[in-house]
């Protein structure tokens, strides 16, 4: 088993971990454009705005890989065919109805943010042009979805580690060769999602044309599993919408604390993003195995990987805690060479070594959930700690200040732990085999 678990999660993590690595990179450029503290912030405030959009659209991601994991273990082939169009019909409507109405979005998101003049400027040029990378984003959300759910993390990872590559160098010939200023990093990240999408596709052509050439458009939009498929992302995505509520608005009650402060938090924002992308490797796991042993009726295999899978993600936790306490000033110094910002850390860098002890377990219950389609589970216990998370930011703001915030952030993913803890009356293997057999078969 754990063969099985490194086979699917390593594949991830080498993705996953290119994610924040590349949002590093960004801040990195941006803090030595000039303005140290503007352009930070500014990339801070769009980088907030898009990863709200693209990560409420990321259930296409979960409900694709669920539903064609469990289609995988039951062994229907057609089945597997037909959720991969619906999940690109889907995400071909979404992402021209962000391109229709891009203005209006812009601006109502930049309006909700509260950085200084210069800063929303910027912010402005940023989004307005990463903005129609939106068909290419989303549509990857789709595929990649459907490649975990066949139990495939090597395509992912490819794909993820071009597009990353495509997206550094043209950032940087946009930035400094071509003197785009912000915007030239966003134009980056749109050549380089396009480029993706289309790598994505030719690979898929090459290794499953014989279950693409089993797509049925009329089955696709029958109505009991578009109903189905609906309701799992509808689910996921009123969870996801309650996750990047919280994300978002720590960068914005980030910026009631002024310029340095912002950047401050968002550069510790990213030593917490690189731990949760390389965790999120064991939870694209956990959605592959749980979906495919759910669709297989194997519940000795679904019980092994669950306790396997939380062995491996408390390793990952204890790791980087270590790491963050033994070396966090130089992680922060390859981001910024501001001895303001890197003052102002040190204030702050203990709730960061925090974070990974307390939050590998709901990540890992993620993967779990979204594999058994038990995307309701997720939703309520969301529900549930953002009400937390406002509560303790709202009520202590006044004597703590900054400290409220990240105590509100922490706040919130002891609470989501232990309602999904309750919920699953600890990860109960009986309750996440609670399915209609025939919904999968047929």
């Amino acid at each position: 088993m754990n063969r099985e678990i490194l086979r699917l999660a390593v594949p991830n993590i080498i993705s996953n971990i290119t994610v924040p690595l590349l949002g590093m990179i960004d801040i990195a450029i941006a803090g030595r454009m000039g303005g140290n503290d503007s352009t930070i912030g500014a990339l801070a405030v769009g980088t907030a705005i898009f990863n709200f959009i693209y990560w409420n659209f990321a259930f296409l991601r979960m409900g694709t890989s669920g539903l064609t994991a469990q289609a995988y273990g039951a062994g229907n082939k057609r089945e597997v065919a037909n959720i991969l169009g619906r999940s690109m019909v889907a995400a071909l409507v979404v992402a021209l109805l962000l391109l229709v109405f891009n203005r209006p979005v812009g601006r109502f998101a930049l309006t909700l943010m509260q950085g200084s003049p210069e800063v929303m400027a910027l912010a402005g040029e940023y989004f307005f042009a990463r903005i129609w990378a939106a068909p290419a984003a989303i549509g990857i959300f789709a595929l990649h979805g459907w490649f975990i759910g066949m139990q495939d993390s090597t395509t992912p990872m490819v794909v993820t580690i071009i597009n990353n590559l495509i997206n550094i160098a043209c950032s940087l010939w946009f930035v400094f060769g071509l003197d785009m200023g912000v915007a030239g990093i966003a134009w980056g990240t749109v050549v380089a999602q396009y480029a993706a999408l289309v790598i994505s596709l030719a690979i898929m052509w090459a290794k499953y044309k014989a279950y693409l050439q089993e797509i049925d458009l009329r089955e696709c939009l029958r109505m009991e599993p578009l109903v189905r498929f609906l309701r799992i992302n509808s689910d996921a995505f009123l969870r996801t919408l309650c996750v990047c509520t919280v994300y978002t608005c720590f960068t914005a009650f980030s910026a009631r604390f002024g310029d340095t402060i912002l950047a401050t938090n968002e550069l510790l924002m990213q030593l917490f993003m690189l731990f949760s992308y390389m965790l999120d490797g064991f939870c694209y796991a956990a959605e592959s195995l749980t979906g495919r042993f759910i669709g297989e009726g194997n519940k000795p295999r679904l019980q092994e990987s669950v306790r396997r899978l939380l062995g491996w993600s408390a390793a990952v936790a204890g790791l980087y805690i270590v790491v963050y306490l033994l070396w966090w000033r130089p992680l922060l110094g390859i981001f910024s060479d501001s001895p303001t910002i890197l003052a102002c850390a040190e204030e702050y860098v203990v709730w960061i070594v925090m974070v990974p002890l307390l939050s590998f377990v709901p990540f890992l219950i993620d993967g779990i959930l979204i594999g058994a389609t038990k995307t309701r589970i997720m939703r309520n216990t969301t529900f549930g700690s953002l009400v937390a998370f406002f509560v303790l930011f709202y009520g202590l703001e006044g004597l703590l200040g900054n400290r409220a915030l990240w105590l509100a952030y922490v706040g919130f993913i002891v609470v989501r732990c232990v309602l999904m803890l309750i919920a699953t009356k600890g990860v109960n293997a009986d309750l996440l085999m609670q399915q209609d057999r025939e919904k999968i078969e047929n």
